[in-house]
């Protein structure tokens, strides 16, 4: 079954997309932004985010609040920060994301680290089944993991990444941005997306990322922190979509940002 629909839900018609990544809650608690979540999803929305990847509880509370925008359900599982590791399981996927009205899943993958192989079997499966059924699907490709070390993000490794998450079936990747950023967008024949990790110490310092990624070739963001731990979400969120969808200035961008 074709997912384009799905994906449009999505990709705008240039073939951009700003995600607000807002699954963070099961590992660090309610932290700035994530205490009344749907306040910062309408937020979110209101400045210009094209979509929200979420976990189950929230997508089905607020699904209200979603509706406008595209719907990606994170799939896989994660420890909180009280727990031990955990081994990558896979606890939402194609039946809880058609329930929902998602347009894709999210799940991770880790070349290069201990769950590599049993990262990319999730990976594989989830893939194979959501698009039996239209369903899209974000392969997060995270060398070495999430917690990795420097030597795991080069150019060279990342675009290895990325290309594995696009060999097994994802329909974009979301990958973390390296300087060369050019190379890892031209080893890969979809689109591919920058992830935004922490959050910076400065509004400019992340846009900067943002607009490097962009003129490198990426084809949008999926950021979660950096939108939604911010002073004012609906202004974050402007300033990426201006820089993804109308290739705005680092300057221009942290006017508007700062409201």
């Amino acid at each position: 079954m074709d997912n384009v629909r799905r994906l449009n839900r999505l990709f705008k018609p240039d073939g951009k997309v700003l995600i607000m990544a807002m699954e963070h809650s099961i590992i660090f608690g309610p932290t700035k932004g994530q205490v009344k979540p749907g306040e910062t999803i309408v937020q979110a929305i209101q400045g210009g985010v094209d979509g929200i990847m979420t976990s189950y509880g929230m997508a089905r509370h607020f699904a209200k609040e979603i509706s406008p925008v595209g719907l990606i359900l994170r799939s896989d599982g994660v420890a909180t920060i009280l727990g031990p590791d955990v081994e990558a399981p896979v606890w939402f996927g194609v039946d809880e994301a058609l329930r929902l009205g998602a347009d894709a899943l999210c799940i991770s993958a880790y070349p290069g680290d201990e769950k590599e192989m049993r990262t990319f079997n999730n990976l594989a499966e989830i893939t194979s089944k959501a698009h039996h059924w239209g369903l899209a699907v974000q392969a997060e490709m995270v060398p070495g993991g999430m917690m990795s070390t420097p030597e795991y993000r080069t150019v060279e490794r990342v675009a290895l990444a990325a290309r594995a998450g696009i060999e097994l079936g994802g329909d974009w990747v979301k990958v973390p941005y390296v300087d060369g950023f050019e190379k890892i967008v031209e080893a890969c024949y979809k689109p591919v997306v920058i992830m935004g990790s922490k959050k910076r110490n400065t509004i400019e310092e992340f846009l900067t990322e943002m607009k490097k990624a962009m003129d490198a070739g990426a084809a949008g963001g999926t950021i979660g922190r950096n939108i939604f731990e911010s002073d004012n979400p609906g202004a974050m969120a402007a300033a990426l979509a201006a820089i993804i969808h109308q290739g705005i200035s680092v300057d221009e961008a942290a006017r508007i940002a700062k409201g």
